[in-house]
């Protein structure tokens, strides 16, 4: 088992943290960056105090910001609605901004240590694989990991199928040989020639868009320059030059839309300052 700095707790707030950071983040690059949020803004309290722009400060590296302003709306709501305290309750949990069906499992499956099946891509893929050989809806991929989880061994069964996942049933070039499912996998008993299942399951990663030359390159790099400071026109008009007109004015607006950055005073800021 990978031993990842927040396996070592079982505070809510921490892995809530911690599951949102690593929303479309690698693990060694959510590592240091939770470390460091976690010993100034060890509570949701702290957090929601902190503001909205302080999260988003602190998501620098870590890439789609949006999860910074759902964490800092989920603290506010923690505060507000529930005195402070993560909820362990699921319904309770996906009531909160930013949180959808995995990280509220997850906080349960982690921090409450219950007995529900936490279903991200890699488990999505390993079920789909070897214990069903054929794709699966979301509901029916849900209900299938749900069963697999034994009494009291909801924590411990979560992350050995993450690690398998990531580790053994990859997406690409898995490691049949090594697996200890191969005996009983479905995919493998059906034969090589039998397609992938996992590759039209709901849930499993699909390839994402180029990067460079993207207008979420742009919003980066707006983010950027604003977590240095407020930026006048001639800050934007350098990005302009260096990324072209149509995406940054294009970053600009998303980024305004979805409430990550504001207007004031003929300069831009990062909201919630």
């Amino acid at each position: 088992m990978r031993d990842l700095p927040w396996r070592r707790t079982r505070d809510p707030w921490a892995i809530l943290v911690a599951e949102v950071m690593l929303q479309q983040t690698q693990v060694s690059r959510a590592e240091t960056a939770w470390t460091s949020l976690l010993v100034d803004l060890p509570t949701p309290a702290a957090a929601a105090a902190a503001g909205q722009a302080e999260l988003v400060r602190r998501w620098e590296g870590l890439g789609y910001n949006r999860r910074a302003v759902g964490l800092h709306r989920a603290a506010v709501v923690i505060v507000d609605r529930h005195r402070g305290a993560v909820p362990d309750d699921l319904d309770e949990l996906l009531a909160l901004p930013g949180v959808g069906p995995y990280t509220a499992r997850a906080v349960l499956a982690f921090a409450f240590e219950r007995d529900v099946a936490v279903v991200d891509t890699n488990v999505a893929r390993i079920i789909s694989r070897a214990v069903t050989g054929a794709p699966l809806s979301a509901p029916v991929l849900q209900r299938v990991a749900d069963a697999l989880v034994g009494e009291g061994d909801g924590w411990r069964h979560n992350q050995a199928m993450l690690d398998h996942g990531a580790l053994v049933c990859t997406a690409r070039g898995p490691a049949c040989d090594g697996c200890a499912l191969r005996r009983s996998c479905a995919w493998r008993r059906a034969g090589a020639e039998n397609p992938d299942p996992s590759r039209t399951t709901a849930g499993t990663s699909r390839p994402q868009a180029r990067f460079e030359g993207s207008v979420r390159q742009a919003r980066g790099a707006v983010l950027d320059v604003l977590r240095r400071g407020p930026a006048g026109p001639p800050e934007v008009d350098r990005l302009r030059q260096r990324l072209g007109v149509d995406r940054v004015d294009r970053a600009l607006a998303t980024l305004v839309a979805e409430g990550l950055i504001e207007w004031s005073a003929g300069r831009m800021v990062l909201s919630g300052g």
